[in-house]
């Protein structure tokens, strides 16, 4: 697919800020930023090695993100790849390591879009699909659709060649555990029936992961891929796969990639909100993430985070929540890992 490209420099926000260049004066460098949920996520919560181990995981990703920037491929390739590596690990709720639904399955979500001419692919519920982001992908270039859901979309993967495995593979036994565990603080509710939500801590619902990203050219691209929320009925489904609450990316404002309470990320439209006060109102990206974050979304009762880089590659990662696991790099510098709130 013809793609024509914006220019960009990258800075970061969150761990600190630059001057952005107009898109003329673009001189090819290249970004990428990541998360992989948001929640209580505490010093106290976790041991030095699962810390390290954490660290180690988003640290691979960005450098599987970078290996494919460095050379010259587009950022949605890196976006891909990035997720890739956090959907195969037991760390992330994407993936391997997918939460259980009510029935003890996973259903998987996820979606891309490129910020070029907002093309978009997503995947809702699906079971058998090892990487949904790169089904997410095939749904973006390969049909005339934005979203596919359950049996349907993975027909489409099989027809597309990707990689099949039983919903047993995304089996791990701490999810295992955080099931049973939320079957009985639902149980005991009074209200069982209703969402989830009501009785379950920040650790049943986060987990997301995504990346946004900047190539040589210019181009913004964003993804998010999640195992949605635990002990989830009915076929629910949150933000992670829905274009503009989960996932956004523009050329001329930003690109992002969320992680939260996926019901408010929906009914707030915050990935494409955070871009259109960028473009419409002309907020840096820091500006637009704390309104609609600490703003919009926490008066609403609405809880996470976000990744945002723009279209002159400023980087904010705005969250509410105690932690989120968060990198960045630029270029050829060093990966920046953050987890905890005090990490600013």
């Amino acid at each position: 697919m013809k793609k024509l490209y914006l220019s960009v420099l990258l800075t970061a926000a969150a761990f600190g800020s630059i001057t952005p260049a107009h898109a003329d004066d673009h001189n090819g460098d290249y970004a990428m930023a990541i998360h992989g949920g948001a929640g209580t996520i505490t010093r106290a919560n976790l041991t030095a090695e699962q810390e390290q181990a954490y660290k180690d995981k988003l640290t691979e990703a960005l450098e599987a993100g970078r290996k494919v920037l460095k050379e010259g491929g587009d950022s949605t390739t890196a976006v891909i790849a990035a997720i890739q590596v956090m959907e195969a690990s037991p760390l992330f709720n994407s993936g391997k390591g997918a939460v259980y639904t009510w029935n003890g399955e996973h259903e998987l979500d996820a979606s891309l879009m490129e910020g070029l001419n907002q093309n978009a692919g997503a995947v809702a519920g699906v079971k058998t699909v090892k990487s949904p982001i790169e089904l997410a992908r095939k749904v973006m270039e390969e049909s005339v659709h934005v979203m596919l859901s359950g049996e349907g979309a993975e027909q489409f993967s099989r027809q597309q060649g990707l990689e099949q495995l039983d919903n047993s593979y995304f089996n791990t036994e701490h999810r295992y555990q955080q099931l049973q565990k939320a079957k009985e603080t639902i149980n005991k509710s009074e209200q069982a029936e209703q969402q989830a939500w009501e009785y379950l801590d920040l650790d049943y619902k986060y987990g997301t992961v995504g990346a946004v990203a900047v190539d040589k050219n210019g181009l913004l691209s964003a993804g998010t891929s999640t195992g949605g929320m635990t002990a989830k009925r009915y076929g629910r489904i949150g933000d992670s796969p829905i274009i503009g609450a989960g996932t956004w990316a523009d050329n001329e404002s930003c690109a992002v990639s969320a992680t939260g309470h996926g019901e408010y990320f929906i009914r707030f439209h915050v990935a494409a909100d955070i871009c259109s006060r960028v473009k419409h109102q002309g907020l840096s990206v820091s500006e637009a993430g704390d309104e609609v974050i600490h703003g919009v979304l926490e008066q609403a009762g609405g809880t996470g985070g976000v990744i945002i880089i723009d279209a002159d590659g400023n980087i904010a990662m705005p969250f509410n929540t105690e932690g989120m696991y968060r990198g960045y790099f630029k270029g050829q510098g060093k990966a920046e890992i953050a987890i905890y709130n005090e990490d600013e």
